[in-house]
């Protein structure tokens, strides 16, 4: 953290308290931080974001999660579940934000995650990470209720500065959507400038956006009204011209937290247990050893309040106190 307005904030001091919010078990009316505190998180994470590439090549071990949705205390059973970092390296593959009860602080500890340990913890973007989706499922909403619409505009510009994907040990590709027909070379992301909006087509939205699909022989309009579905001609196609051996993507809810597709060449992670409430299903952190071997860690859903009280008080004895890096992605 070398400029200045990363050494001006108390990072530690920030995380602690977004935790102790957390663990509370409570919404409020207010964050737990004040909105300065909020612009200064948003201001240096946009920095850390801009230092860093479009395509971000990292190395095992890592753990990747899929969708959030503001569901904050979901996010603390997954790092119980997981390791608080920098215990263990993490790999976000977006939509942070919308239809959970709490996504400001949702965003703000991944924020502030991302800013204490830059080489350790990685986040993506999501097709929720843009105005023109935040604006219809819930966090716009949530900003202008709790905070003010400049701290909404102000996380707008943080989402614009957000990676767009990742390779691990240059094996794995992890994106939020999916693959696209404009993606003829990893170059071609790599290219894409920060910041900037989420287009409505082309490279940049398929990645976000698309969508594998069983009754898809390669390409096909989505029902979805954005982008493409693609079958499993197209995923072995990707995976041969590139040498890559896994595609690694979030966006869709699954029942078990993770779903392969064409046998074992993609596969979904979805992170957010009983999605709004109204989904049976379970969130997955899939596990990237070093050897490239994965592994699933399942969060089971929580569907009362009262569970949900006793699994955060069994979080807040066992989570450890902010400390500093011990390993570099």
């Amino acid at each position: 953290m070398g400029s200045d307005k990363l050494k001006a904030l108390n990072i530690d001091d920030i995380i602690l308290r977004l935790l102790e919010a957390g663990y509370s078990g409570k919404v409020t009316k207010t964050p737990c931080l004040k909105n300065t505190e909020i612009v200064a998180v948003c201001e240096a994470a946009r920095e850390v974001f801009l230092s860093q590439p479009s395509l971000v090549e990292l190395s095992p071990p890592i753990k990747i999660a899929g969708d959030i949705h503001g569901q904050f205390t979901d996010l603390l059973r997954l790092f119980d579940m997981c390791g608080f970092p920098p215990n263990a390296n993490f790999l976000f593959l977006g939509d942070y934000v919308d239809r959970g009860r709490q996504s400001l602080e949702t965003i703000l500890l991944l924020l502030c995650y991302k800013i204490k340990y830059p080489e350790n913890f990685f986040l993506l973007r999501g097709n929720h990470e843009c105005a023109n989706v935040t604006r219809v499922y819930g966090f716009y909403d949530e900003c202008k209720r709790r905070c003010n619409i400049k701290i909404w505009k102000t996380f707008i510009n943080v989402f614009d500065t957000l990676p767009i994907a990742a390779l691990v040990a240059g094996k794995i590709f992890c994106v939020h959507g999916g693959l696209s027909p404009h993606l003829q070379h990893m170059d071609d992301i790599r290219r894409i400038e920060r910041p900037t909006d989420i287009p409505d087509y082309g490279l940049l939205n398929d990645l976000l956006w698309s969508d594998p699909s069983e009754a898809v022989a390669e390409w096909e309009d989505s029902e979805r009204g954005v982008s493409y579905c693609f079958g499993k001609a197209v995923v072995d196609d990707f995976l041969a011209t590139h040498d890559i051996d896994l595609v690694c993507r979030a966006h869709m809810v699954v029942e078990d937290g993770y779903e392969f597709f064409n046998g074992r060449t993609l596969v979904t992670v979805f992170s957010a247990p009983n999605y709004c409430g109204e989904f049976d299903n379970y969130g997955a952190v899939m596990n990237v050893n070093d050897e490239l071997l994965c592994s699933f860690e399942l969060l089971k859903p929580v569907d009362t309040p009262l569970l949900r009280q006793q699994i955060l008080k069994g979080i807040r004895r066992q989570s450890p106190p902010v400390q500093n890096v011990r390993q570099s992605v």
